[in-house]
C-alpha cells in the first residue's frame, strides 16, 4: 500500500479564530478543513504545511510544532499521512486558491454551523486549539 506524505497548517490568529478552507476536490468536497495537502518530492512536511496554507489562502506563515498525525485511506488504495502544523501568519492578504472554494477565519463557536472535515473540531479540542463545548 502507497502511504502519501501529506501536512497541513492549523493557523491561530490573535482572536483564537482558526483558518480554514472550503474543499474545492475530492476527498470531502464541500467541506471545511485547515489548508493543506500532498508533500512534493524533496519537501520537508513544514515546507508543504506552509506552501499549501499560501497556495489556498494567500498567506504566509511560520510553522510551529507538529499537533497531530491523521492517516487517511483513498478510494484507490492508497493512504495519505497528513502531519499537522501549528502555524501563524508572517504576511499576505486572504484570498482563496488553489483547490480552496473558499477560505475564512472562525471562531470556535462558529465550528457548529459548518461542514467540517471528518473529525476536525476533535483534534482541535485534543490539541488545545478551542476549548471543549457542553456536547463534547
Amino acid at each position: 500500500m502507497e502511504i502519501v506524505p501529506a501536512a497541513s497548517a492549523v493557523i491561530v490568529d490573535d482572536q483564537g479564530r482558526v483558518l480554514l478552507v472550503l474543499r474545492g476536490h475530492e476527498p470531502q468536497k464541500g467541506r471545511w478543513s485547515v489548508p493543506g495537502g500532498s508533500a512534493e518530492p524533496g519537501e520537508t512536511l513544514e515546507e508543504t504545511a506552509a506552501r499549501e496554507a499560501f497556495e489556498e489562502t494567500g498567506v504566509r506563515v511560520r510553522i510551529g510544532r507538529e499537533l497531530w498525525t491523521v492517516t487517511l485511506p483513498t478510494a484507490d488504495g492508497r493512504l495519505y499521512e497528513v502531519h499537522d502544523f501549528a502555524a501563524t501568519v508572517i504576511d499576505g492578504t486572504l484570498t482563496p486558491g488553489d483547490d480552496a472554494a473558499d477560505a475564512r477565519w472562525v471562531t470556535a463557536a462558529e465550528l457548529d454551523e459548518l461542514p467540517l472535515t471528518a473529525g476536525l473540531k476533535d483534534y482541535f479540542i485534543g490539541a488545545g486549539i478551542i476549548p471543549p463545548g457542553p456536547g463534547d
